[in-house]
C-alpha cells in the first residue's frame, strides 16, 4: 500500500525589524505552542521567515504581528517538504552567545561607570537584554507555557527598571557639571563589543547550514547591536572633539529607548 504524501503549507513572512538572532528567539518563543507549526526557517540577512505548517496561517500571522517587528505575510503555498534538518547543537550555541553577551554586560557596565560614559552603560543594558532573550529560550525549553511567561515578565520589568535608572542618571548629568567621559575607553570597549556581536552572529548563523557559514556583510551592518556599537564609538570621538559630554548622553538616551522597546517585546511574551 503506497504511503500517503503529506502536504504542508509554507507561509513566508517579511520581518523588517529582525536584525539579529535575539529577534529570532523572540519570534520562536512567541510561536511556541502553536501546534500546527512543523518547522521555522529563519533568513536573518534577508529578514525573511518561512513557516511550515498545517491548516490556516491566521494564528501564526496574528502572533507575529503582536511582536511589532514589522511582520508582513508575503505568500502562502503548498509544499511536500516534510523533512527538516535538526540542529542538535542549538542549546550549546545559545549558552555560548548568552555567555558572550552577559560577559560584555559586566565589562561595559564596569568600564562605563569607571569612565563615566552613559553610552557604555546603556550598551551594557542592551547586551543584558539580549542575554535575557537567550536565557528565556534556554530556561523555558521543555517547560510549561506558564513558566516561560513568568520568566519573560520578570526579565521585562527588570530591564525597564534598569533603563529608567539610566534615564534619571542621563538627566542628572545633563543638568549638572560632570567630568568628561574617558573617550578612549568608550572607543576601545565599543570596538571589543562590536567584535563580540559579530562573533555571536557568526556562531548562530553558521549553525543553520553550510551555505550560511560565511556571513553576508548585510547581516552585520543591519544589526541594531552593531549600529549601537558604532554610535558609541562616534560619540567617543565627538566627546574628545567638542570637549563635551553631550554626545555621550545623546547616544545613551537612544540606547535606553531601544532597551525599553526590547523589554516591551519581552513582556508581550508574558501575556
Amino acid at each position: 500500500m503506497a504511503k500517503a504524501e503529506i502536504i504542508l503549507n509554507k507561509t513566508i513572512f517579511e520581518i523588517s525589524k529582525m536584525d539579529c538572532p535575539s529577534e529570532e528567539n523572540l519570534i520562536r518563543m512567541k510561536l511556541d505552542g502553536i501546534s500546527t507549526i512543523v518547522n521555522l526557517d529563519f533568513d536573518i540577512p534577508n529578514r525573511k521567515l518561512s513557516v511550515f505548517h498545517s491548516g490556516s496561517y491566521n494564528s501564526i500571522e496574528k502572533s507575529i504581528l503582536e511582536l511589532n517587528l514589522g511582520g508582513k505575510r508575503i505568500s502562502t503555498e503548498e509544499t511536500n517538504q516534510t523533512e527538516f534538518s535538526e540542529n542538535t547543537n542549538q542549546k550549546k550555541l545559545l549558552w555560548t552567545v548568552l555567555g558572550i553577551n552577559f560577559a560584555f554586560f559586566l565589562i561595559e557596565m564596569t568600564t562605563g561607570i569607571i569612565s563615566k560614559s552613559m553610552g557604555l552603560v546603556a550598551d551594557s543594558l542592551d547586551m543584558l537584554a539580549d542575554s535575557f532573550v537567550y536565557g528565556i529560550s534556554l530556561f523555558a525549553v521543555g517547560g510549561t507555557l506558564t513558566r516561560k511567561k513568568q520568566i519573560a515578565k520578570l526579565a521585562g520589568y527588570f530591564q525597564i527598571l534598569l533603563a529608567i535608572i539610566g534615564f534619571s542618571e542621563v538627566l542628572r548629568r545633563f543638568f549638572g557639571s560632570e567630568q568628561l567621559p574617558n573617550f578612549s575607553t568608550m572607543i576601545f570597549v565599543s570596538i571589543l563589543a562590536l567584535i563580540a556581536n559579530g562573533i555571536c552572529l557568526y556562531i548562530l548563523q553558521k549553525s543553520k547550514s553550510k551555505e550560511e557559514a560565511h556571513m553576508k556583510a548585510s547581516m552585520i551592518f543591519t544589526s541594531n547591536d552593531v549600529i549601537i556599537n558604532f554610535g558609541v564609538i562616534v560619540a567617543g570621538l565627538l566627546v574628545n572633539w567638542f570637549s563635551s559630554n553631550k554626545p555621550d548622553l545623546f547616544i545613551g538616551t537612544i540606547v535606553f529607548v531601544l532597551v525599553i522597546q526590547g523589554a516591551i517585546r519581552i513582556l508581550k511574551l508574558s501575556k
